[in-house]
């Protein structure tokens, strides 16, 4: 197949497609003991999302011709550190929700103790799927080390710890855009470089290009979050709608409003494109997923 030549919606519905078959093969099998912590991962993970940072791994892959092997692994690895963080935010001591990609959440469908361990065990199976893939060990320790940074306290996990500190007080823009570079865009940041990474080392000029578009694909994403959270209903999102309001949390449309919500969108989207200016026309896939973001519906 030239998937090169493929319309983005085809090349997307394949990317989705690969990623599905190999999450399953990379997850434990549900007959395998613990059989119910097994099963349990798998729903997590499995059969649902739009795989959004796969999207972005192979996206940048395309870029530098990056191993298909290592390529999948990371996205894989990225996918479930994102499986267990959705997992533990809809637990009843954080974000306390019912409804993830149209079905019940782990805690939901099992109970909390398995909801915790399932986040516990996706985080761990991401890293020894990442360790088993062939390469040059100096760059694999850089792709360790981009993940590791993303998903702790400097990355993804700080973000959430100021999210939950946040609730009912007021921030300032500054302080709102600084939790989202951390919650969410530091996990899409590294979606970009591990996807880069699985193809070379960077350049320094590569990594200041990847790191802006990078950052304006992210903080975009939350914003347009921000934007469908306020506006859609909980059967287009598949997930609870209205949440944040209701649960007295800033967001980009309670400071910003909605309209200059969805200008600052438009504008980071503009920003991500300028930054992909220089790798010209193999970063098609890249653009194509910035508006992607910026349109998307749900």
């Amino acid at each position: 197949m030239n998937v090169a030549g493929l319309a983005f919606a085809d090349w997307m519905k394949h990317v989705q497609s690969t990623m599905e078959d190999a999450l399953s093969s990379f997850l434990p099998a549900a007959a395998e003991v613990p059989e119910r912590l097994h099963e349990a991962m798998r729903y997590a993970v499995l059969d649902g999302g739009k795989r959004v940072r796969p999207l972005l791994v192979f996206a940048a892959g395309d870029l530098f011709d990056a191993d298909a092997d290592l390529l999948a692994r990371a996205a894989a690895a990225v996918e479930m550190i994102h499986a267990y963080s959705l997992v533990h935010d809809d637990m009843p001591c954080m974000d306390d929700d019912a409804l993830r990609r149209g079905k019940p959440t782990v805690h939901v469908r099992y109970d909390e103790a398995t909801a915790l361990l399932v986040g516990d065990a996706l985080q761990s199976q991401a890293f020894i799927i990442l360790s088993e893939g062939a390469g040059d060990a100096a760059r694999r320790l850089a792709m360790f080390r981009l993940l590791a940074r993303a998903s702790g306290s400097a990355g993804m996990c700080g973000g959430q710890a100021i999210d939950l500190a946040s609730i009912g007080k007021a921030l300032s823009l500054a302080e709102l855009e600084r939790m989202h570079q951390l919650k969410t865009g530091a996990l899409l940041h590294a979606s970009v470089l591990l996807g880069a990474l699985a193809g070379k080392s960077l350049t320094p000029a590569e990594s200041a290009a990847l790191d802006t578009y990078a950052r304006a694909t992210g903080l975009a994403f939350q914003v347009v979050d921000d934007v469908l959270d306020a506006t859609a209903d909980s059967a287009t999102l598949g997930k609870t709608a209205g949440k944040d309001a209701a649960d007295n949390k800033p967001t980009y449309v309670s400071i910003l409003g909605l309209e200059e919500s969805k200008a600052l969108a438009e504008t980071l989207r503009n920003d991500a494109h300028r930054a992909l200016v220089p790798f010209g026309e193999k970063a098609r896939r890249l653009r194509e997923i910035a508006d992607l973001i910026v349109q998307r519906k749900a």
